[in-house]
């Protein structure tokens, strides 16, 4: 009974060498992939490693860690260059290095939603004036006024959504309406 649940769950021998040489080759190829977190990086490579290792394959610390340092895409080179260079890779677990990479991501999101706020909160602002300087402070209102009507401007700029037709889209136009301001004939426009 056991050698039949054992082949059921388990498979046979030739089932258990194919299952092995496919999670090599995926082990061999395994990349990590456009968008993908550190914490996404670490469940695939963790599930592929444990199946390998329940099937007989052995690994040493020092093996995954450079395969995992290698398998990570271009924006993460620097951090990669810093944990090769600074720690000893015979000694770190897996876990440890995954959980510096984690880490490192926490910060750059951080500083990403920090950016993207500053960048969404950046407003108008206006020089600040002393109020003993008379002479001064005319000038110091039109250059605000300036800088008022260019912010003004672009956002109308932004916002306008008529195009140079008025609100007719081009498609609608009809051009037998108008004279031509050169010639002075109905049926072309001369801008």
């Amino acid at each position: 009974m056991w050698d039949i649940l054992e082949v059921t769950h388990e498979g046979t021998n030739d089932v258990k060498r194919a299952r092995k040489h496919a999670l090599i080759q995926e082990y061999e190829l395994f990349r990590m992939q456009k968008r993908e977190t550190i914490c996404d990086v670490q469940k695939r490579f963790s599930h592929i490693v444990n199946h390998l290792m329940s099937l007989g394959k052995t690994f040493y610390k020092e093996e995954l860690n450079i395969k995992i340092l290698k398998c990570l895409d271009r924006s993460w080179q620097p951090k990669v260059t810093a944990i090769s260079e600074s720690k000893d890779l015979t000694s770190m677990s897996v876990a440890s290095l995954f959980g510096k990479f984690r880490e490192h991501e926490l910060e750059i999101n951080r500083l990403v939603v920090q950016e993207s706020e500053d960048k969404h909160n950046k407003g108008i602002t206006f020089k600040a004036c002393n109020h003993k300087q008379q002479p001064d402070s005319s000038r110091s209102d039109e250059d605000n006024i300036s800088l008022l009507s260019r912010k003004f401007n672009k956002f109308l700029k932004k916002r306008q959504v008529s195009n140079r037709y008025g609100s007719k889209k081009p498609s609608e136009f009809n051009t037998n309406k108008y004279i031509c301001y050169d010639c002075g004939e109905q049926g072309h426009i001369k801008g």
